[in-house]
């Protein structure tokens, strides 16, 4: 359980804040987000309340990313993971046969470098990834040609198919409606990791 013993009351509102993101939605809150629910108007007001926090060991950044921000040492209610029943035919029948196991999705994406946001949009819906659905991606800074990557591009992150070819990169979009974005490889744009699973709530 954090410790607030050592947090000014608008420290606490701002981690709780971070929490309420991060659980709603998959990632934490902007900068910018911070600022405007808790009217600060410096950008450096709210970076000196994240690093207070983060030197009292609640969160952890990676780099100076608003979005990448992590709880530490935070844990969602109940039982971790699902009963995992057995299997479901999507073709013939199968017999039901009963299991005592639970699905945890830290075992199933295992590993510090995994992290999931919330996709918006519809770039990607002819790979089957659609408006609000959960996509658990692989922190990385490299791609093969066809991997589905996040690409950071003018501040704003992107889900799209990765492509490199004669020295331009082209990210992709899954959708016969859209055209995909031309980076200059001179541009600060970079991947930020490797989709390795799709999670839905229907």
């Amino acid at each position: 359980m954090p410790d607030f013993s050592q947090l000014t009351e608008r420290q606490r509102e701002i981690y709780e804040f971070i929490r309420e993101k991060i659980e709603s939605r998959g990632y934490g809150p902007t900068v910018r987000e911070i600022g405007v629910e808790f009217d600060i108007k410096s950008p450096n007001g709210v970076m000196c309340h994240l690093k207070a926090l983060e030197k009292k060991g609640l969160i952890k950044r990676e780099g100076f990313q608003a979005r990448a921000i992590q709880l530490v040492d935070h844990h969602r209610h109940g039982s971790a993971g699902l009963p995992l029943l057995g299997l479901v035919a999507a073709g013939s029948p199968t017999q039901a046969i009963p299991q005592e196991e639970r699905l945890d999705f830290n075992d199933l994406f295992e590993g510090p470098d995994h992290y999931a946001l919330r996709v918006r949009g519809l770039s990607m819906i002819e790979d089957h990834i659609q408006d609000g659905d959960f996509v658990v991606i692989r922190k990385q800074e490299t791609a093969s040609n066809g991997e589905r990557v996040v690409a950071m591009i003018d501040n704003e992150v992107t889900l799209k198919r990765y492509y490199h070819d004669n020295g331009l990169i082209r990210l992709e979009p899954a959708n016969g409606s859209m055209q995909p974005i031309l980076v200059d490889p001179t541009s600060d744009a970079r991947i930020l990791g490797v989709l390795v699973g799709v999670l839905r709530r229907c």
